[in-house]
């Protein structure tokens, strides 16, 4: 491995670290605990048989 990368790939490293210690600085808004369990609810949810055969017929026109 040369210098150029190992400088590189340290570049890169030491960038994402200081991304991901920026992020933690900033402070949560109260709401964002329960937006994330809204958003995981509507996520688990099943597919509605209407869109779910909406999508075959997709798939079905593809072939």
């Amino acid at each position: 491995m040369s210098n150029q990368e190992k400088t590189s790939g340290a570049a890169k490293a030491a960038a994402t670290a200081a991304k991901e210690k920026a992020v933690q600085a900033v402070p949560k808004p109260d709401w964002a605990d329960g937006l994330k369990q809204f958003y995981d609810s509507v996520v688990d949810e099943p597919l509605p048989d209407e869109l779910a055969q909406l999508l075959a017929r997709f798939d079905e026109d593809e072939a």
